[in-house]
């Protein structure tokens, strides 16, 4: 990828540059889905964990969960969900914002005094084209989206997975998994604002020409 593609993965609407990647262990727990599926989408997040070299818990200190995840079918099932609304401001218009979009799905990040992600929420409506996707490809689509905080256009054009023309199944595509480990390289920061945090992630790709997707 060149220094602008990756500087494009976290670049706001209004063209400035924002970057969060996790501070803490991440603590998942899923809502609304079996127990197959669970163990998928928990399967996708401790591989997309494990490629970006952070860790998994049981449980946050503080939080308890610190990253929840919500299946369902229309979203007034979310104004149901008890202290969802202490959680997310303004919980009721939000909803009624994504009613009005026909939107299928939200992510939202609480952040640390250095900018880090400490909670993460990701709500799904499944329905029309994610109620028709592979459980698999799901479950790795959000957890490459939640591992750290992309700019909203960042796979609206190309998205971060790819299927392997050998066997069929779905990967992470090798340069999206190399700017996620990139991402959480020790020696670069939790969080960043000016866009040269682009060229520093560029530079460790190209250091490490051989990272391979999850």
């Amino acid at each position: 990828m060149t220094p602008d593609e990756i500087e494009a993965l976290f670049t706001r609407p209004d063209g400035s540059y924002a970057f969060a990647r996790w501070g803490r262990p991440i603590a998942p727990v899923v809502f609304g889905v079996e127990d197959e599926t669970l163990r998928v989408v928990k399967g996708a997040i401790e591989a997309v964990v494990a490629l970006a070299g952070h860790r998994m818990a049981e449980t946050d200190p503080e939080l308890g969960a610190n990253l929840m995840i919500f299946f369902f079918r229309e979203w007034d099932e979310l104004a149901g969900v008890p202290d969802l609304d202490r959680l997310i401001p303004d919980l009721a218009a939000l909803l009624e914002r994504l009613k009005a979009a026909e939107a299928q799905q939200y992510r939202a990040f609480r952040f640390d005094e250095q900018g880090a992600i400490r909670a993460g929420f990701v709500f799904l409506r499944m329905g029309g084209p994610l109620s028709e996707m592979p459980a698999e490809t799901l479950a790795l689509t959000q957890a490459v989206q939640m591992i750290v905080m992309w700019g909203e256009g960042a796979f609206a054009e190309t998205s971060p997975l790819a299927i392997l023309p050998q066997t069929g199944a779905t990967v992470l595509r090798p340069e999206i998994g190399g700017v996620i480990a990139a991402a959480y390289d020790r020696a670069m920061p939790p969080a960043a604002d000016d866009a040269s945090h682009a060229l520093r992630l560029y530079a460790r790709l190209q250091a490490a020409p051989d990272r391979q997707g999850a």
